[in-house]
């Protein structure tokens, strides 16, 4: 059984920060809140989301799992004006998924939760160095390491007590440096990974820019990043493996 009622931002919010990384999923429909986690095709990078039920107008559900198209489901939802209500309701029978907006009625055929890749592992990692900073200065780095690399380094300087996104291009550098003014808080450990930028690039496309986001960093471990939604009733988080640097 789910029944829920829904403002269009805070369900496109929740579908894009997954739809990032992967094209279909499986949602998990609990008592208390609507979860997803997920891998993507390459085992490189992992999304785990819960919307809390306090976050939806009204909100029933009894612990069911639905697979569902992304894409598809995006596509409806972006059809709502900002401040619209999305009706959503399971049909247990028929396996579909009823979405009513604004007079517009729409049934999704759903995917067998079986036929979609299970969902993964959390590991548990104790990562050294923690930074929290703006969405927006994560995708100035972002952005400028885009112009040189297909890589982006993160790393920490205890002793510096800062914060650098490096890219090494075959011509150019670039080096962002934050320190403990510039962010909104650092934990320093020893930290230096290095990554795929398109991971990055793809995770921070779903972060909003005034967004605080923390990013948990070791050496040569994956990395974390958290962030919050819908005024902290939904949270959203990213790992993403490193690429091993060779001597």
């Amino acid at each position: 059984m789910f029944k829920a009622i829904v403002s269009a931002e805070t369900l496109k919010d929740a579908l894009d920060s997954v739809s990032v990384l992967v094209d279909e999923c499986k949602i998990r429909l609990e008592e208390e809140e609507f979860a997803i986690r997920a891998v993507d095709p390459a085992n490189v990078g992992m999304v785990d989301l819960s919307l809390a039920a306090a976050a939806f107008e009204s909100y029933e559900a009894d612990g069911g799992v639905i697979g569902v198209n992304l894409g598809r489901l995006e596509d409806i939802a972006g059809m709502a004006n900002s401040g619209d209500l999305i009706h959503l309701e399971l049909d247990e029978e028929t396996r579909k998924l009823h979405i009513q907006i604004d007079g517009l009625s729409y049934t999704l055929a759903l995917i067998d939760p079986d036929s979609i890749r299970q969902e993964p592992d959390i590991p548990d990692l104790d990562l050294p160095a923690e930074i929290i900073l703006e969405g927006s200065q994560l995708g100035r780095g972002i952005t400028a390491a885009d112009m040189v690399s297909d890589h982006i380094a993160l790393r920490v300087d205890p002793d510096a007590e800062a914060f650098y996104i490096e890219a090494e291009g075959d011509t150019d550098d670039v080096d962002l440096k934050l320190d403990s003014d510039d962010l909104i808080d650092l934990t320093p450990g020893a930290a230096d990974s290095l990554f795929s930028l398109d991971y990055l690039k793809d995770m921070n496309k779903a972060i909003p820019n005034a967004t605080e986001v923390t990013a948990e960093l070791g050496e040569e471990f994956p990395v974390k990043l958290h962030y919050e939604f819908a005024e902290g009733l939904g949270q959203v988080t990213y790992m993403l493996a490193p690429r091993i640097q060779s001597e």
